[in-house]
């Protein structure tokens, strides 16, 4: 297995990641990988970027050190009917990652099993998204056989998070039964780092290990082969029409 892609990434406009654009494709570069998408966080997240950032990041050139480069946000699911804080001024990005983080939801609601799954359903329906984020959380738990068909429908990518092997292990469990369904419905994963700094990238060691214990097939992993990738990227953006 070889992952050539980091797609949920942070720069320090994140505020509580420590490194610029330019560090994180440098190093992107050192340790071969192909691509990198830049994600920081929508505005809800405190010490989110500026009102400029997500507009202007049309600056960022599109290939940086021979590194693909996809200008893209982590979106913050804001309420169990799926929306996202995606502002106006971030509709031009390539690259979507959705996801949701504790304290970002009305803590007066409940987070049922049937509430979070109707949430997943709605964010399947959002064309913005492209990547469902480290959704194993067991506070937000939802139903998988339900929901996972429907991302593969919907042509997303359901992330295995390097990150929640190390500071989000009560997820470990969901994970792995998240890469069950997924095996099982034929729905495409992406291994991503979630890296806050530059030499989480490339380290992928946990979710290659879950993925092998349950025989994950690697035509699954879509960042895991360069022309899989692309093949993706043409289906779903316009990143490559600007090469």
């Amino acid at each position: 297995m070889n992952i050539i892609a980091d797609l949920h990434t942070h720069t320090i406009a994140s505020t509580h990641a420590y490194n610029t654009i330019l560090e994180m494709v440098r190093y992107a570069a050192q340790v071969g990988l192909k691509a990198i998408a830049l994600t920081d966080h929508g505005r809800r997240m405190p010490g989110a970027p500026g009102d400029w950032f997500f507009q202007n990041l049309v600056s960022v050139p599109r290939r940086l050190e021979g590194i693909l480069v996809l200008r893209g946000i982590e979106l913050n699911i804001i309420d169990y009917d799926g929306n996202t804080d995606l502002e106006e001024n971030a509709r031009n990005l390539d690259w979507a990652v959705a996801s949701i983080h504790n304290g970002l939801l009305d803590p007066s609601v409940k987070p049922t099993v049937e509430r979070c799954t109707e949430l997943w359903l709605k964010v399947a329906q959002n064309p913005m998204v492209r990547v469902i984020g480290h959704s194993g959380t067991p506070q937000f738990e939802y139903d998988y056989e339900t929901v996972i068909p429907e991302f593969g429908r919907q042509g997303k990518l359901v992330e295995i998070n390097e990150h929640s092997f190390l500071v989000r292990k009560a997820s470990i469990p969901n994970c792995k039964k998240i890469a069950e369904t997924c095996k099982k419905y034929g729905v495409p994963i992406v291994i991503d780092s979630d890296a806050h700094f530059c030499t989480e990238m490339g380290v992928y060691s946990n979710a290659e290990r879950m993925l092998r214990e349950i025989d994950f097939p690697e035509e699954l992993i879509v960042n895991a082969d360069e022309n899989r990738l692309y093949e993706y990227l043409r289906k779903y953006t316009r990143v490559l029409d600007e090469e």
